[in-house]
């Protein structure tokens, strides 16, 4: 990141004497506006761009200003004596006290310090689970999702704040797809801010059942009706109405119908779906007559 910091402010359209929090609130707007899955293939370039700008820019002045409080802090505490180091990065006073920089004292000046990433790590993302139907996985929405997350205020303590988010479902995700959000996890003091990231969690159904691309429906058929023809309706998760008609055909045991085209989209390839199976399973009487049996006996005694 070997930008400017003047074209950093100028990205996040902020001035250069901004607050950490005024930067993070800057962040959360643009990139809520400027995210790439919110735009048409025309634009998707463009924001693709502004985006990974956007990102770079919030990074680069986070690092520096949680630098600088660090350093401050070492000062505080003697582990850090001033030296032509500190002086560069925070700068002194007419009078030979050093300024604090950005951590809020009355009177100091701010300073842009030029620290190296690399002392500063990253905490592993805050993993959640985003709970889903099969509709909403099959047809795409969208959802608000709210969480409480750590911050580090100015003074350097540790606070809760609530988080408001919202995730564009895309038709034929599928259990396990990730939507991350950087910089949106918790902060902790001297480290970057985490990630947060969301996993899709897939809702039983009450009738169908996913299997990759493909969805399951299970239809328990009475033996009469396997034998002399059936009829059945139902509506896929789109709301449209499937007949099913068996007249010609006996429904035997592990019977499978296959309804092409008529399973999950995919979410890799527009305009795609995968397959309905229709797994029927013949429910068989658990008792006869006699009379019955003889009955089905000269019945059946002529069918191959």
């Amino acid at each position: 990141m070997g930008n400017p910091p003047d074209l950093y402010y100028k990205i996040l359209n902020l001035p250069k004497d901004s607050s950490h929090q005024e930067i993070r609130n800057a962040y959360k707007i643009l990139v809520r506006k400027w995210h790439p899955d919110k735009h048409p293939a025309s634009s998707k370039s463009e924001a693709e761009s502004r985006f990974k700008a956007i990102t770079e820019a919030y990074e680069a002045l986070s690092d520096q200003q949680e630098n600088r409080a660090i350093l401050f802090q070492q000062m505080v505490t003697g582990e850090t004596k001033p030296n032509k180091k500190t002086d560069k990065i925070f700068g002194s006073m007419k009078d030979g006290t050093h300024s604090s920089g950005n951590v809020g004292l009355g009177g100091v000046r701010r300073a842009f310090p030029s620290f190296s990433k690399s002392i500063l790590r990253k905490p592993p993302p805050v993993e959640k689970k985003l709970e889903c139907t099969l509709e909403e996985l099959c047809n795409g929405c969208s959802k608000e999702v709210k969480f409480t997350r750590d911050i580090v205020t100015k003074n350097g303590l540790i606070t809760k704040k609530d988080e408001s988010l919202t995730i564009k479902v895309k038709p034929g995700w599928k259990k396990g797809t990730k939507i991350m959000f950087e910089g949106l996890g918790d902060e902790k003091p001297g480290c970057l801010p985490a990630d947060v990231a969301f996993y899709i969690s897939e809702k039983k159904h009450a009738i169908f059942k996913r299997s990759g691309n493909d969805l399951v429906l299970k239809a328990e058929v009475p033996l009469i009706n396997a034998l002399t023809g059936w009829h059945f309706s139902f509506r896929l998760l789109n709301g449209e109405k499937i007949n099913l008609s068996f007249r010609d055909e006996v429904i035997y045991p592990g019977f499978e119908k296959v309804l092409k085209g008529h399973g999950m989209p995919l979410a890799t390839e527009k305009g795609k779906k995968g397959d309905l199976r229709v797994k029927f399973s013949v429910v068989f009487p658990k008792r006869m007559t006699e009379e019955q049996r003889s009955g089905l006996v000269e019945i059946l005694k002529e069918c191959k």
